[in-house]
């Protein structure tokens, strides 16, 4: 832990909601003079208790070593098969200008504030970053993002409410092309009329994007709200069986106690978590390390 300790600080402090929930249980297995039954069964329902989800808690519980006897060193075993089940390699696409990402997920998940901490941290790296408002069925939606577009320094492509999105996203990729934009963000709605509308919307500016600019969308980011722990799981297959997810955000980690569930997710679906929400300033979105990640959930509070 000690070989990551810029990174490790912020999933402490993120995870802290999480690890309360299992500190006093994580504190109890190391208390014990060696590994037996009972041990393995707190265990089990520690990792429960923590969301990760019974198949991906049968599979860890499954890989300790017969000869093991050290609950400490159970612990440090599990921590290290964690961050290997995180570590799923990336599948987006970086190259080409403007590179282009399409955003994902549903309503109140923080995926605006979200998509403007993307453009700041795009910004500060010296990036000409555009936004495309494609949630135009909620007119507060594109309020939000001009007033989150204009802090975080980039510029916004946005129609009147109620307009096709698609539309929307089409001048946006037109207009970035023209004025040498580096980074577009493409907004989309969290919820239309209903779940089909919305998968078929995505769709839709999906191939918008890449009838107009091959190779694009260069990423598809889903976010998901860390607060509703496995339930997240049904949003991300269905969002990635409509358009192929390439990443996730994990937002609001720091306000559950369900945080393992990302686990999960990640070893069923194999997408990897490009960054996580730690809080609700601009600059409250960390890059994701999986042993950073796995490290604090394993990490007993004294």
């Amino acid at each position: 832990m000690a070989d990551y300790p810029a990174l490790f600080s912020p999933f402490v402090t993120g995870l802290r909601k999480t690890r309360e929930a299992i500190a006093d249980r994580i504190a109890r297995l190391l208390g014990r003079p060696g590994i037996d039954e009972s041990l393995l069964q707190e265990l089990e329902e520690t990792l429960i208790i923590a969301d990760l989800g019974m198949p991906t808690v049968r599979r860890l519980l499954d890989a300790i070593p017969p000869s093991m006897i050290d609950p400490a060193e159970l612990l440090r075993f599990l921590e290290q098969q964690v961050a290997a089940l995180l570590s799923v390699p990336e599948t987006s696409t970086t190259s080409g200008r403007p590179h282009v990402v399409l955003t994902a997920g549903v309503n109140g998940v923080g995926k605006t504030t979200t998509i403007a901490k993307l453009a700041h941290r795009a910004t500060r790296e010296g990036q000409r970053v555009l936004l495309a408002a494609g949630d135009t069925f909620r007119a507060a939606a594109i309020e939000q993002l001009h007033i989150w577009g204009k802090r975080a320094g980039a510029e916004v492509v946005a129609h009147q409410p109620g307009g096709d999105p698609a539309a929307v996203v089409f001048d946006a990729l037109q207009a970035a092309q023209a004025r040498g934009v580096d980074l577009l963000l493409i907004d989309t709605a969290g919820r239309l009329h209903t779940k089909k509308n919305l998968m078929e919307e995505l769709k839709k500016i999906q191939r918008i994007v890449a009838k107009n600019l091959p190779g694009a969308p260069h990423e598809s980011l889903l976010m998901l709200d860390a607060t509703t722990g496995l339930n997240a799981a049904v949003q991300a297959r269905e969002f990635h069986q409509a358009i192929g997810i390439t990443g996730l955000i994990l937002t609001k980690l720091d306000g559950t106690a369900k945080g393992g569930a990302v686990v999960g997710i990640v070893t069923e679906l194999q997408i990897p978590v490009r960054y996580v929400g730690l809080g609700e300033g601009i600059t409250d979105l960390q890059p994701f390390s999986a042993s950073a990640f796995a490290a604090a959930l394993f990490t007993a509070d004294t």
